[in-house]
């Protein structure tokens, strides 16, 4: 059956930091050296030997600090104006003033602010901005204060680079399957049948596709800047695809497994999809009209809220031979390293990301991956198999590699998805085009 359009985390290494002088403590970080692509769950070691600068977190006068946050929504402003208010009672000399922001023109007002010099002191970025605010040296290095902490926390990657911590995991995302358990009976799937491999998933999509000329299989997405390449990488990492070599000096994204991994991508959306944008393929799937979406908690809370009686269930993304790697990506809490007040913004960080403030945090907000280790573990989260799901394939999920650049090279990775999407360029012809371009903007050859 051809497609049919209806509009027609992570990465857990290990960091040796100085203590002092000479003892080495070692700390289960998710991180990556700039250049290079992150792995999921252990892989290399990054080595600090000296653990930089240490933030005095002493604060005696009265200070007043900004926090620029994107959390806006209704449902969730009660929760953080809780938690400021809890946290002021615990640190009467900081007074904390808030701007929010959107994430329309929140970027261009934060690149802007930290340029003059005059930003706020503490901020909460997305994971794929924290790159070229590093780059541009304008967040702290947090590697001293924050190491003797890390092992509590998974999702660093994104804040880690060369083995320098420049940001605290917030609240994460992954990624993770959802199936519709009626159109699985339908095609013949015991209960409890769950795809473990992308063999088996292509299978199942096929004989979900095969149910009528109404019903798909699997919902491809449209050509949605910054979100088509993100369902595409699970498939790509899967596949054990990078964007660099192991040494980071050269771009491999045309590789024989990137290539096969779009090819593989593209069979899918030629035979057995319903193209459309990611919210209309949510909508789609809720009609019960597909069999499978590749998505996050926020359909999780959708339905739970809007379509109870809905039925469904939630899957670890399919690899190779067992469970394939998937997105991770996050809201992270990062200190301007112009701020006067780096102690008390320091302060606020760690209140914000404790364990008991993480819950309030996923609780109120319905979200599914707390950065906090400790928090997991709440029966908030261990009782529900969907939350589990979340929970356990963040410890495959991994972040797009630490790179200044990434937006670039992001649409450069998006538009070869789009050639042998919608133009039916060859996988392999797309990736190489995209390749060479990536090269030049990375390295600037």
């Amino acid at each position: 059956m051809t497609n049919r359009s209806s509009s027609n985390v992570a990465v857990n290494v290990a960091v040796l930091w100085l203590v002092g002088i000479l003892t080495l403590v070692s700390v289960a970080l998710v991180g990556c050296g700039k250049g290079s692509d992150s792995a999921p769950d252990v892989s290399s070691t990054a080595v600090i030997a000296d653990s930089g600068q240490l933030i005095d977190e002493t604060v005696t006068e009265s200070v007043t600090i900004d926090w620029w946050h994107f959390w806006t929504d209704p449902a969730i402003k009660p929760t953080i104006e809780a938690i400021i208010a809890d946290f002021q009672s615990e640190n009467p000399n900081i007074t904390v003033k808030t701007t929010e922001l959107t994430w329309a023109n929140g970027h261009e007002k934060i690149a802007i602010a930290l340029a003059s010099n005059a930003g706020p002191d503490l901020l909460e970025l997305g994971s794929d901005w924290i790159p070229e605010f590093v780059e541009a040296r304008r967040l702290a290095d947090l590697t001293a204060n924050l190491s003797p902490t890390a092992s509590q926390f998974q999702g660093f990657g994104p804040a880690t680079s060369e083995g320098r911590i420049y940001g605290q995991p917030w609240i994460l995302g992954t990624r993770v399957m959802f199936y519709n358990t009626d159109l699985l009976d339908s095609a013949g799937y015991e209960a409890g049948y769950i795809p473990i491999t992308l063999s088996q998933f292509k299978e199942t999509a096929y004989k979900v596709d095969s149910l009528g000329d109404d019903i798909s299989g699997w919902g491809s997405n449209a050509a949605e800047t910054h979100r088509l390449y993100k369902k595409f990488l699970p498939f790509f990492w899967s596949y054990s695809a990078s964007f660099f070599s192991e040494n980071g000096e050269y771009c491999v994204v045309s590789s024989m497994e990137g290539g096969a991994a779009l090819r593989y991508y593209r069979e899918l959306h030629d035979s057995c999809s319903l193209v459309d944008t990611q919210r209309r393929l949510e909508d789609i799937f809720l009609e019960g009209k597909i069999g499978a979406v590749l998505s996050g908690d926020w359909l999780l809370k959708r339905i739970r809220n809007d379509h109870p009686e809905f039925r469904f269930t939630t899957g670890m993304f399919p690899g190779k031979k067992l469970t394939g790697t998937s997105f991770l990506g996050g809201e992270y809490l990062v200190i301007n390293q112009d701020s006067q007040n780096k102690g008390a913004a320091l302060r606020l960080l760690r209140f914000i990301t404790k364990a008991e403030n993480q819950l309030r945090f996923c609780k109120a907000n319905f979200t599914a991956t707390p950065s906090s280790i400790e928090a997991a573990k709440d029966e908030f989260f261990t009782s529900d198999p969907d939350f589990v799901t979340f929970i356990k394939q963040l410890r495959f999920s991994k972040s797009p590699p630490f790179e200044p650049t990434w937006v670039r090279i992001e649409d450069e990775f998006e538009k070869a998805v789009e050639r042998t999407l919608f133009e039916k360029i060859p996988s392999f012809e797309s990736l190489h085009e995209a390749r060479g371009n990536i090269q030049r903007i990375s390295r600037g050859k």
